[in-house]
């Protein structure tokens, strides 16, 4: 039960948000279920205007809570299919607008396990990752930061390696690809980097790095990871000097944080279930709130 990344928010990058998931190496096996519940807050009250860091009073301090139920279930033990339906919220203490509240985009996606191999004590393994999200509700985008999403569909295709020492310790990689197609504005005229008389704005697509270092203690029941994490688009503008952001702008953020999970296996009336933690500390960004995320979260796992 592991790690995932929401690429689909924009100022506050869907901090450390966990679960069985889009971008680990675990797989459910044939017939297995698993439901999980997650939080995350993140709060900010410094953003990157391109690629000056300011304080906005504005603004004041800028706050994201998101909740987010999760299922992962395994088709067959080298297929799993995964639901992620985040519910979103946010708020400032500074300025005169208000914060929004509402589910963002439904994520399904199915990850294939395409290589798994045991060398003695080294084991090695690569897995596949589709995935696609589209809004669940006719939410305002053009209404950054305090919009609970983007507003448009996302393709994304992710693969994943990972390098395990005597069942103990391993190193996990991954690289993603995440297509953005358009969102609409209730304007009909905006610029970013031109003029445009539409209310169609092109959503900028985005490359997603991650690298873990990991390990099992406590008999195989606490799992404890340090994670880095880089999301650059592709292409955009910057946030004009004092304006508001919009979904046209280049985001790029850079990402480290930790995370402990520990499984209930001891306790026979609560078998199957596991707790979950993180932290995450946005380090470098660019059109992008600096913030700092703390999570939690609970999973319960059994055969269907």
């Amino acid at each position: 039960m592991k790690k995932i990344l929401l690429l689909g928010t924009f100022f506050c990058i869907a901090g450390m948000l966990y679960g069985q998931t889009f971008s680990d190496a675990i797989m459910m096996k044939k017939k297995e279920i698993c439901f999980a519940f997650m939080f995350d807050q993140g709060k900010w009250d410094q953003y990157w205007e391109g690629t000056t860091l300011i304080t906005n009073d504005n603004i004041g301090t800028f706050t994201r809570n998101m909740y987010m139920p999760m299922i992962a279930y395994g088709i067959t033990d080298k297929l799993n299919v995964l639901l992620v339906t985040p519910y979103s919220k946010t708020e400032s203490t500074g300025g005169q607008l208000a914060g929004v509240q509402g589910f963002q985009d439904i994520n399904i996606g199915v990850k294939y396990e395409a290589f798994k191999k045991d060398f003695g004590k080294h084991r090695v393994s690569a897995l596949a990752v589709v995935q696609f999200a589209t809004p669940m509700t006719n939410y305002l985008s053009d209404y950054l930061p305090y919009s609970i999403g983007l507003g448009t569909q996302e393709f994304t295709g992710r693969v994943i390696g990972q390098y395990e020492f005597s069942k103990t310790v391993y190193l996990r990689g991954s690289a993603a690809y995440v297509w953005r197609g358009q969102t609409q504005a209730e304007r009909p005229y905006y610029y970013a980097n031109g003029s445009y008389y539409t209310t169609y704005m092109d959503v900028p697509s985005a490359v997603n790095y991650q690298a873990i270092l990991g390990g099992w203690a406590l008999k195989h029941n606490l799992r404890l990871e340090a994670n880095y994490t880089v999301l650059n688009c592709v292409s955009g503008d910057d946030i004009r000097r004092w304006n508001m952001p919009q979904p046209t702008n280049k985001m790029e953020v850079t990402q480290a944080g930790f995370f402990v999970q520990y499984y209930l296996k001891a306790f026979e009336p609560l078998k199957g279930f596991s707790l979950m933690a993180a932290y995450g500390q946005v380090l470098e960004g660019r059109n992008m709130g600096k913030s700092t995320n703390f999570s939690g979260g609970i999973t319960y796992q059994f055969t269907f």
